[in-house]
Parts: C-alpha cells; sequence; structure tokens
C-alpha cells in the first residue's frame, strides 16, 4: 500500500515538474482537412498565438483522410505529453455517429483543451428557385415527398446529416445528393442538378453576394452577421438549431498541469482582438470551453447525430 502512495504521490510531482517546463521543444498541431479550408486557416491562426505564448514553434501538419479520421487516430496514439495537438471539427461527433467502429474512442482517447470557434450553417437556393422562404422550400417538398433535393460534401458529412436533421424536424422528405466536396455541391445547385445547399456561410457567402444564390435561412439561434437580414431556421422549424465547431484535444491522460497551460494559453488567446476578427471574417465566431464543457459537448453531439443516422436510415461504414 506504502508504494503505491509513494508512487502516486512521485507520479503527481513529476507531472507538476513536467507542467512547469512545458513546453521545451516544438508542438506539432494535427489536422484532417485540406489546405486552405476552415480547418486549415483557423489551425494556422491558433498556432501562431499558441507560439508567442508558449515559446517554442507550433508547427500545423495536415494529416487528411476519412473526414478527420487518420489525424484523430494519429493524436489518439500519440504520447501524452502536449507535444502533439489535434483541432478537433464538429466532423469528429458526426463520424463518430455514422462508422460501426473507429480506430479510437471519440471520448475516452482524447484530452480535450477548449473549443476555439463554431458557426452555422446557411440554407439557400439558386436565386431563380420559385422558393422565397424556407416555409416555401418545405411546403414543396411536403407537397412532393423525396423530390427536393439538397446537396452535402458528402454522404455522413455534417452538412448531410444537418439537412436530414431539417427535414427530420419540420417533418418533411427530401433528396440527399452527395458530392466529393470541393467547389462540387456549390455548383451542383447553380447548374440547376440539385434544389438546395446546405453548407457554411463561408462556402455560400461569394455566391450570395454575386445575386446567384439566395440564403433562405441560418441555422444559428440569432441572425449572423456575415448574412445580415437572412431570418433563422428556428423561426420557421421550431426548435432547429446547429452549430459546427473547431476545437483543441491532447492525447488522453496528458498532465493536468499541461492542459492547464494550454487551456489558459488559448483563453487568452480567445480575447485577442486580432484573433476575433480574423475568426469573424471567414464566418465564424470566436467560442471557447473549459475541458470539461468541450467534452460533455462532444459527447452530446455523438448522441444527437446517432438519433438523426437512425432516423435517416444512413448506412454507417
Amino acid at each position: 500500500m506504502y508504494e503505491r502512495i509513494i508512487g502516486a504521490v512521485l507520479a503527481t510531482a513529476l507531472a507538476g515538474a513536467a507542467g512547469a517546463a512545458y513546453p521545451e521543444r516544438p508542438i506539432q498541431l494535427i489536422h484532417g482537412f485540406g489546405a486552405g479550408g476552415n480547418a486549415d486557416t483557423v489551425s494556422r491562426l491558433v498556432a501562431r498565438h499558441l507560439q508567442a505564448a508558449l515559446g517554442q514553434p507550433v508547427v500545423v501538419e495536415i494529416k487528411s483522410g476519412a473526414g478527420g479520421v487518420v489525424a484523430s487516430s494519429y493524436v489518439a496514439k500519440a504520447e501524452p505529453d502536449g507535444y502533439t495537438l489535434v483541432m478537433l471539427t464538429g466532423g469528429h461527433t458526426v463520424s463518430a455517429a455514422v462508422n460501426k467502429s473507429l480506430p479510437y474512442d471519440p471520448v475516452a482517447d482524447f484530452q480535450p483543451i477548449s473549443t476555439v470557434t463554431a458557426f452555422p450553417f446557411v440554407v439557400s437556393v439558386k436565386a431563380d428557385n420559385p422558393a422565397r422562404t424556407l416555409a416555401d422550400l418545405l411546403a414543396a417538398a411536403r407537397a412532393r415527398p423525396g423530390t427536393v433535393s439538397f446537396s452535402s460534401v458528402g454522404v455522413g458529412s455534417t452538412q448531410h446529416l444537418t439537412g436530414e436533421l431539417l427535414a427530420a424536424t419540420a417533418g418533411v422528405q427530401m433528396l440527399h445528393v452527395p458530392y466529393r466536396g470541393g467547389a462540387a455541391p456549390v455548383q451542383a445547385v447553380l447548374a440547376g442538378d440539385v434544389n438546395v445547399l446546405v453548407d457554411t456561410a463561408t462556402v455560400a457567402a461569394p455566391q450570395l453576394k454575386a445575386g446567384t444564390l439566395r440564403a433562405l435561412a441560418i441555422t444559428s439561434a440569432k441572425p449572423w452577421p456575415l448574412l445580415p437580414g437572412v431570418p433563422v431556421a428556428a423561426d420557421t422549424v421550431s426548435g432547429f438549431q446547429v452549430y459546427s465547431w473547431l476545437g483543441i484535444a491532447a492525447p488522453a491522460k496528458t498532465p493536468g498541469p499541461i492542459v492547464d497551460r494550454l487551456h489558459a494559453a488559448l483563453a487568452a488567446m480567445l480575447q485577442d482582438p486580432a484573433f476575433r476578427k480574423a475568426v469573424n471574417d471567414i464566418g465564424s465566431e470566436p467560442s471557447g470551453s473549459s475541458p470539461a464543457q468541450m467534452r460533455t459537448m462532444i459527447e452530446s453531439e455523438i448522441a444527437r447525430w446517432k438519433k438523426v443516422v437512425e432516423q435517416a436510415n444512413i448506412v454507417a461504414n
């Protein structure tokens, strides 16, 4: 018994010492999405601020594939020493809901640090679409079940599940048409091949400003500054609200003092006017959390999307 007590005391002391010295070398910030995309842009903003706060280089590294699964798997298996971090996205919880099995536990294998941004989705149609409001669109879907189509960046993507949740909440049937990402979902709507685009405000904004797309609703709780005058979806579909998010996590068992140091640096970053403006400019809003709050959010989002997967009969991998 005394050996166990001494061992626990020594482990606590070593963890405290590690936290006091941390960081002593460069830190990797991993994400699993394309260069120049939302996750990449925010990762580089975060890296710049963490580097200034911690006094060590923070290097962004892309490990793309399987909607973020490759990156998450890499970090889940990394040493829990604070030198390998991951930028998780809302896709982390969607992957957990859609896939029958993953090479990691989406909750237990990670130590959340803090969320950093949140952003909604916009429901839009081609400018010549007869639907002028979300109510018009849903009325058309109700009158002709399964004929009103919406695009997404792929089966099981957050955009896909947002469209399915909208249909389920409104009590209508819509046809999902998946694409491989990039500009394809937008182009499909512009070409008239698909009726509805469900995507981020960042993706939709250029076409909305050009007048080639018309926004019907935003999935946020309140009007979104990037799209002034666009009503919230909940005005038409009571209770409907969807945000995606980005957040920093480390491997499970990362020492508490290191988690605290990282959390403090991120909390200060989220108050920095330059960071806040840069995030606002890409259609998101700064949004922090405690490690415990981020873990609870991940758990609740997984449960929420699992229900959508079941209701929509989405075939899991």
